[in-house]
């Protein structure tokens, strides 16, 4: 017999060999057709392969993202089982479960994949999905591996084969189709009810441009047909969210391939947008204790190695810049970190100069490739709004609660109500892969902790998550369709401090380590702002919205009457333009409205009389005609009313 504890931390016996699928069964019925996947002593695990000795066991169901990611995974193999149907010949590359959904990456020959197949290929993943056909795992050889793939002349399997350790490889087999694969899978695909191939793109094998381009084809999958239907009504709301659509629609940003790939320009809407979030942020922080400063956009590429952002950044960086003195090498810096380092280590200080807080809103580049790039989400130029701070060992708790206080304020001020958090902390079990002290490691684990309990924040906690230099805090934000999208990040760091030598005098008079705390509430400028627009879809709020007013005559006699208005708000900061064009006032109202600007001001005769104009409200229709100077006042104490609540 063999014991099994599970989350609750209560312990069952079982036979030595039971499925997680049986372990499943004996404790409900229904939990059986709901289990999708199983972790055993956190590893994750097949429902129908055995567990031989005492374990921890945690069942996932569809709601659990390890759940949908076995579902997702399993969905990859079918369609490839299809795809080997439908294409002769074709072959594989990988094809892994995403965030929705999954892709696999082929090389079907002679025979592209269109998009006019896709119906086709969705018909063929359900018959094969009915037939139930067993997921079998089966432990081989390298050299056996290495022979079936090969006789398949399946050379891009063979290349990833080559790379793997003997004693360490797995196939999963449905039907007539076999993967070499790691797993987890669904014990069979019955549960798969639902398909739908989403798109096709162009990827390079292992990413790597000068070798051969594979077609990726996505698709995503359901076990109720009730659930694909709403996603795919989610697609198409998000379609209407574009931030790229959008965008365009209300001048905020452009590409231009003259000026580079992936290299994003703000148009004067748009840069009156992002100045004002910068703006908001520059407050706050300023109400923090934090210094603003500037750094330039390149540096001597011995600083990232020093860093080890070379290292880890080296083949996404830019070339190496030289200059006319030999053997002196700049890059287009991929961080902001070392440069503040340096900053720091400027002149010497002591424990009461700490905490010390620099901020920048700095541009950095990384070479990202280009069937990555998607608008402003994925681009090789941003602009983080970064901030590193310096502190000692005690403070880092007090400083975890006021960097927690800001990301607080910015969710609140944008209308971001739903939010989770997660706590990265090391690994208990490979303490050898990270870097520092124990004792630094637990004090900064156990402040984070501290921080969260502090503010009520029921955070999430995964172990061997955290990055090799320090704990962190992660938040993600879901948008006003459902969508999760990562904003807002903490990260401890006892790396760099130590590579540049960092030090303050500490109150023994002895040499210490500062620890540095990352942070960036936004991420970067331009995917905050792509997530804003989505998130709004456009309507932004009232305080921050390039355009807060557009004034429209009804002819050309009321245009000096429309330039009185809007000397008048704009005398009061009201932003406001003028559609003088010659064209129908309904027009004029569907256009303006287009472009989400939240009050439209009609005038003509009555108007003019009265000193008046009439209101409407973006999303709220007619408001009634009122003085310009109610409106001022209407309009101001909104403005107020939002600004006074963070």
């Amino acid at each position: 017999m063999i014991k099994i504890t599970f989350p609750d931390q209560s312990v069952k016996e079982f036979a030595a060999g039971t499925t997680p699928m049986q372990i499943a069964e004996s404790i409900s019925p229904r939990l059986a057709q709901e289990v999708l996947a199983a972790t055993v002593d956190g590893n994750e695990w097949d429902l129908s392969r055995p567990i031989e000795k005492d374990a921890a066991i945690k069942l996932f169901k569809w709601d659990d993202a390890e759940g949908k990611h076995a579902f997702w995974h399993s969905s990859a193999h079918l369609l490839a089982e299809a795809l080997q149907e439908l294409y002769p010949g074709i072959k594989f590359g990988i094809g892994p479960a995403i965030e929705n959904g999954f892709y696999y990456d082929v090389d079907p020959g002679e025979t592209p994949i269109k998009e006019g197949d896709f119906a086709a290929i969705e018909a063929k993943m359900m018959e094969l999905a009915a037939k139930k056909e067993e997921i079998v795992r089966k432990e081989i050889s390298k050299a056996d591996a290495l022979k079936m793939f090969g006789d398949r002349k399946e050379e891009y399997k063979v290349e990833l084969i080559s790379e793997l350790e003997d004693g360490t490889i797995t196939t999963y087999t449905q039907g007539s189709f076999t993967d070499l694969c790691r797993g987890p899978h669904l014990p069979n695909t019955s549960a798969i009810k639902a398909v739908k191939i989403t798109s096709l793109a162009g990827a390079y094998w292992r990413g790597d441009e000068k070798r051969h381009q594979l077609t990726r084809v996505y698709g995503i999958t359901f076990p109720k047909k009730k659930m694909l239907d709403e996603y795919l009504a989610l697609l198409e709301e998000a379609k209407k969210r574009d931030h790229r659509k959008i965008g365009k629609e209300m001048e905020l940003f452009m590409f231009s391939e003259t000026v580079g790939k992936g290299l994003p320009m703000w148009l004067p809407k748009g840069t009156a947008l992002r100045l004002r979030l910068e703006d908001f942020l520059k407050k706050i922080q300023r109400r923090f204790g934090y210094q603003q400063v500037m750094t330039p956009h390149i540096g001597n590429k011995l600083l990232y190695v020093t860093s080890g952002h070379y290292a880890k950044y080296g083949k996404d960086s830019f070339q190496p810049i030289h200059t006319p003195e030999e053997d002196e090498e700049y890059l287009l810096k991929p961080m902001n970190c070392p440069h503040h380092c340096e900053i720091y280590k400027w002149q010497p200080r002591s424990y009461k100069d700490l905490p010390l807080r620099f901020a920048e809103f700095g541009t950095v580049y990384r070479y990202e490739q280009s069937g990555e790039l998607h608008g402003l989400t994925r681009v090789r130029s941003f602009t983080q709004d970064d901030a590193h701070i310096f502190c000692r060992p005690d403070q880092v708790k007090d400083e975890f609660l006021k960097v927690m206080d800001i990301i607080f304020i910015i969710f609140k001020a944008l209308d971001f109500k739903n939010f989770e958090a997660q706590i990265s902390l090391r690994d208990p079990n490979n303490k050898e892969k990270y870097i520092g002290s124990d004792e630094n490691w637990e004090k900064a684990e156990q402040a984070i902790v501290e921080a969260c309990k502090e503010k009520g924040l029921n955070a999430r906690v995964e172990l061997g998550e955290a990055a090799f230099y320090g704990p962190k805090l992660d938040f993600m934000v879901k948008d006003a369709i459902g969508r999760r999208w990562q904003l807002g990040t903490i990260q401890v760091d006892y790396n760099l401090p130590e590579r540049f030598e960092l030090e303050y005098t500490g109150s023994d008079n002895q040499k210490h380590r500062p620890v540095m705390i990352h942070r960036a509430p936004f991420g970067s400028m331009e995917r905050f702002v792509a997530v804003l627009i989505e998130h709004t879809a456009g309507k932004f709020p009232l305080w921050l919205t390039p355009e807060q007013v557009v004034i429209m005559p009804i002819s050309e006699k009321y245009n000096d009457y429309a330039e009185k208005v809007a000397q008048e708000l704009e005398m009061r900061d009201i932003r406001t333009t003028i559609d003088n064009r010659n064209e129908k006032i309904g027009r004029k109202i569907r256009d303006n409205e287009l472009k989400r600007i939240p009050y439209l001001l009609i005038v003509g005769e009555k108007e003019a009389e009265n000193n008046e104009v009439s209101v409407r409200k973006q999303g709220e229709g007619d408001k009634g005609s009122m003085k310009i100077t109610t409106f001022a006042e209407i309009l101001t104490e909104e403005v107020e009313k939002m600004i006074n609540q963070w």
